[in-house]
């Protein structure tokens, strides 16, 4: 073979190396516009990430200003209310003692009135139960 022969061979061979050349190069190009699209979405990304952490730090600094409040109002019930409370129920009880010292039939009416609502309540079931048997004798 000549020279000539193998040159033209060679660019026969190049000739359809030229194609595939200019597919790969399409396909590169496709590849990189892929590429810039995958950057721009991760661009988008990282700049919601950074709108998420800000607006976390904004409900972490407001969770923090609650647990601060509700820890002064438990400061406030157990130290002043609890107290208060307290102190009038013992000044109750003293009352109630006093009382029942100077007056013992008030304590006594108290336990009758009692006892007189509570028959007042069976003498009312009573009466509808015997209106129930008239009303059943009645219809049969």
């Amino acid at each position: 073979m000549t020279d000539s022969e193998k040159l033209d061979l060679i660019l026969s061979e190049m000739q359809g190396i030229k194609p595939e050349m200019q597919s790969i190069k399409s396909e590169m190009q496709n590849m990189k516009s892929e590429m810039q699209n995958m950057k721009s979405e991760m661009q988008n990304m990282k700049s919601e990430i950074q709108n998420m952490k800000s607006e976390m730090q904004d409900m972490k600094s407001e969770i923090q200003d609650l647990n601060r409040r509700v820890r002064g109002i438990e400061l406030h019930i157990e130290n002043g209310t609890d107290k208060n409370i307290q102190i009038i129920a013992e000044n109750f009880i003293e009352l109630t003692n006093k009382l029942n010292l100077t007056i013992p039939a008030a304590d006594k009416n108290l336990a009758y009135e009692v006892k007189v609502n509570y028959l007042a309540i069976e003498f009312d079931k009573l009466k509808k139960e015997v209106a129930e048997i008239k009303r059943k004798i009645a219809i049969a």
